[in-house]
């Protein structure tokens, strides 16, 4: 895959290794390579603010600001392309929700995300639609999917949530926890309660409302693979019985392991193009240098989430933990007594001074 040159620029701050560079790096590295769903392109100017902002010169508000008043003076000269205002405007304002610590899971939350990523670009920021829509897509050969009425999204947007809310993922192995994951969001994209901009706002949802697990969701994936995600979603929500078509959330399974656990799965969007004949080739890129080989898929959604937070801190005590996965101290007790006794972490140099080690290869 082709790097742009943004990428690399900002992969300098990831290399140099300092948190909250990096921290900063990966918003940005999302934010602007979600734009590529709607076939969107940063300016140079945005990339001098990202990197402003990632070397503490500036704050997020203040690079908010900034791309601001470089818009409104170029509306003056007439000298603005809307589309690169557009990859600019949601661009800062994705990396600055992504920053944000507070969530609230519910359909108002998402809502707001779609207001505040596109008020002043969208007339209809944070509105639900009133009117019916489809959309011609590339990997269904011009074809559409079915996105639900407009005068059904309310009622399926709080039964979708209500379901996930009281959904347990206590006990589940990654592999049905991605599974699960995949089909919620791929069930709330089809909903689609925006006239614009739905990909991009359930792309900000799901990766906050996966941190509330305690993960440190890989940006890089969202970064490098935002089309392959869309053609994910459309492909997990596309019947054609009558030419063996099937929705299929397996793509999308593929980007969420990648995601959540660095599987490697090589993601390429014309695999999943309806003409596409290749099981092999699909099944390939399962597999290629695929880490969930090593058993990752048989850990928890709870397990990985601590794993990944000693990886970050092998020094964190189980307060610590517990502070950042959202757990209660109690429950982080039971759970990395329970993981020492699985063999996948363990203990060393005593309670007071100690580290924490990982057995297992992620």
């Amino acid at each position: 895959m082709a790097v742009n040159n943004w990428e690399l620029e900002l992969n300098e701050y990831i290399r140099q290794g300092e948190p909250d560079k990096v921290d900063k790096s990966n918003a940005w590295k999302t934010a602007i390579g979600l734009q590529d769903v709607d076939g969107l392109k940063p300016s140079a100017y945005l990339i001098e603010t990202a990197k402003d902002h990632i070397e503490g010169k500036i704050s997020i508000t203040e690079a908010d600001k900034r791309i601001h008043s470089y818009y409104e003076e170029r509306k003056e000269r007439n000298e603005i392309e809307e589309d690169t205002k557009e990859a600019d405007i949601v661009s800062v304002r994705i990396a600055k929700l992504l920053g944000e610590k507070t969530f609230q899971f519910s359909p108002v939350e998402w809502q707001n995300i779609h207001r505040k990523l596109f008020e002043g670009v969208f007339d209809h920021a944070g509105r639900i639609r009133d009117y019916n829509i489809t959309k011609k897509e590339w990997v269904l050969k011009g074809d559409t999917v079915m996105y639900a009425s407009y005068d059904s999204i309310l009622d399926t947007l709080d039964y979708d949530f209500s379901q996930e809310r009281n959904f347990s993922y206590e006990g589940l192995t990654m592999e049905e926890s991605v599974r699960h994951i995949a089909k919620f969001t791929s069930g709330i994209w089809q909903i689609h309660p925006f006239g614009e901009g739905n990909t991009r706002s359930t792309a900000v949802f799901i990766i906050r409302y996966l941190k509330t697990f305690g993960f440190t969701v890989s940006n890089e994936t969202f970064a490098e693979n935002s089309w392959y995600f869309r053609n994910a979603l459309v492909r997990a929500n596309y019947n054609d019985w009558q030419n063996g078509v099937h929705a299929t959330t397996e793509f999308l399974e593929m980007f969420f392991e990648n995601l959540l656990m660095n599987a490697g799965h090589e993601l390429k969007n014309r695999y999943m193009h309806i003409d596409f004949d290749n099981k092999s080739a699909i099944q390939s890129a399962k597999t290629n240098d695929s880490k969930c080989q090593n058993g990752t898929l048989d850990l928890s959604l709870e397990e990985l989430a601590v794993i990944n937070i000693l990886k970050q801190e092998p020094s964190a005590t189980q307060k610590r933990i517990a502070e950042m996965s959202g757990k209660s101290e109690r429950t982080i007790k039971r759970r990395t007594v329970e993981m020492q006794e699985k063999g996948l972490i363990a203990r060393e140099n005593g309670k007071r001074n100690g580290k924490w080690k990982v057995l297992v290869e992620i």
